[in-house]
């Protein structure tokens, strides 16, 4: 199945954690690091209240705002505002209807973030590449290793929440520490090239 297609199909916990996946890899960009969204996935334990992941949200937000910004040397500026875009949008209500929509545009924008980190202009337009490898057409796409395996790990995270549910986060946060990890060391790798 697609990308697009594993989101339509997607359940709220699968759809919050593709999300919060993708802004998982990117929170580098906004100063966080492996812990910064950890309690955000407890929230979407079995065991977890509906009202944590509003309350938790609202903590990693206010510890990201702190920091966002006030390090010009983080790497691409469009990149980090891609990035915080996708933090300043994250729905406090869990319903599947609303996080849908966040999980698409999550979705959209970590490619994205992915392809600029990996030496795409961020100027030039790659909406339509975009698009159809997230529709799953691929063949002939000039799509960068980085932005290739961004692509991967958003099809792996929905695949193990579709297969095992709420098992199956432990498995989706590895995927989204891995790619954390990929993008951290991108990301030095320019700040080393543009320095």
């Amino acid at each position: 199945m697609s990308l697009v297609e594993l989101i339509a199909q997607a359940d709220e916990r699968g759809l919050a954690a593709s999300g919060m996946a993708c802004l998982d890899r990117c929170v580098p960009l906004l100063g966080g690091d492996d812990e910064t969204l950890r309690p955000l996935w407890g929230s979407l334990a079995e065991d977890a209240a509906a009202e944590e992941w509003a309350e938790r949200l609202e903590q990693i937000r206010g510890k990201l705002d702190a920091v966002h910004g006030a390090d010009g040397t983080r790497g691409a500026e469009v990149a980090a505002e891609l990035a915080y875009r996708m933090l300043t949008t994250a729905p406090a209500e869990r319903s599947t209807a609303v996080l849908r929509g966040w999980a698409q545009a999550c979705s959209v924008t970590a490619l994205r973030v992915h392809r600029i980190l990996d030496g795409g202009d961020p100027a030039e337009d790659a909406a339509d590449a975009v698009e159809a490898a997230r529709e799953g057409r691929t063949e002939g796409l000039p799509l960068s290793p980085l932005c290739s395996a961004e692509l991967r790990r958003q099809i792996t995270v929905l695949e193990v929440l579709a297969g095992h549910g709420p098992a199956g986060l432990r498995r989706a946060l590895e995927v989204s520490t891995e790619g954390r990890r990929v993008l951290v060391a991108a990301l030095s790798r320019r700040n080393r090239r543009d320095g």
